[in-house]
């Protein structure tokens, strides 16, 4: 990876420029260090998804941290909240 990113599933979209990102205050990037959740820290986001076909796709983000405000009863504290250029897909 270009940089240390944060792993989530694009699946768990709210919106389509909101993602759920975690139900701790805490997540470990990709180089394996914990960083510590708060309002407004920016983060870049990853998934790797492999397929039966063989076919392997890569998705990056990039975002700023909110509270989930969205959800009644929230399963994840954290969010996302991805800039402009959403979601860019890399096909193997």
């Amino acid at each position: 990876m270009d940089k240390p990113r944060i792993k989530v599933d694009f699946n768990e979209l709210l919106d389509k420029d909101l993602v759920l990102l975690s139900k701790t205050d805490t997540r470990e990037d990709s180089d394996g260090n914990v960083v510590i959740l708060s309002e407004g820290l920016h983060f870049s986001l990853y998934e790797h998804n492999e397929y039966s076909d063989g076919e392997i796709e890569y998705l990056y983000a990039e975002g700023v941290v909110v509270p989930n405000v969205i959800q009644e009863n929230p399963i994840a504290i954290w969010c996302c909240k991805i800039n402009e250029k959403g979601i860019t897909v890399v096909n193997e």
